[in-house]
């Protein structure tokens, strides 16, 4: 499974989510930023992701490391980062 195969699932699950996937064909980190991560607790919003993946954390992907971020909370960390 490569980076892009991920990226689109996760965006078909998720629609309207921004996503960035790296990794190296079987260790990978998703960068995932939805609105539908609003008022969820940051365990729900990892199950949101690996739901959009399926059977597919079973058998083609290893490990995926997840960092996901409401809109407010993305935009928030970018300008700490500018600082």
């Amino acid at each position: 499974m490569q980076c892009e195969d991920i990226k689109k699932l996760i965006e078909t699950g998720m629609p309207g989510s921004e996503v960035v996937v790296t990794g190296d064909g079987t260790h990978f980190e998703a960068t995932v930023i939805s609105s539908e991560f609003d008022n969820k607790s940051m365990l729900e919003q990892h199950r949101m992701v690996y739901a959009t993946l399926g059977n597919r954390m079973q058998s083609e992907i290893h490990a995926l490391s997840i960092r996901s971020h409401t809109p407010q909370a993305w935009e928030q960390a970018q300008k700490l980062r500018i600082m």
